[in-house]
């Protein structure tokens, strides 16, 4: 199974144009291996939110972007939720990876 037939699976009523953002966030990423998906899908929320803070594009105009990056997030911390015993540290490297945005 790949990244993005995990999310194909859980996306069914998310709205359509939030989960083309997260899929465009994603790229190439949605053919890796569903074991990494909660990495790639952190890498990818840090990818829209670097590209936004670069832009200074931080308002209302860029709130389906933001609404992406924190959906990812959140698809990354329910990915993890299938080991349990990883999610202490993988929201510890999340939120590195998060906070050098900052």
């Amino acid at each position: 199974m790949t990244v993005g037939q995990w999310l194909e699976a859980r996306s069914a009523s998310a709205p359509p144009h939030l989960m083309a953002e997260v899929r465009m966030a994603l790229g190439a990423d949605l053919h890796a291996d569903v074991r990494e998906t909660p990495e790639r899908c952190v890498e990818a929320a840090e990818r829209v939110v670097a590209r936004l803070l670069a832009a200074d594009r931080t308002g209302r105009d860029s709130a389906l972007a933001l609404l992406a990056a924190d959906a990812l997030v959140t698809y990354a911390f329910e990915a993890a939720a299938d080991a349990p015993g990883t999610i202490a540290a993988r929201a510890a490297a999340a939120m590195r990876t998060l906070a050098v945005l900052a």
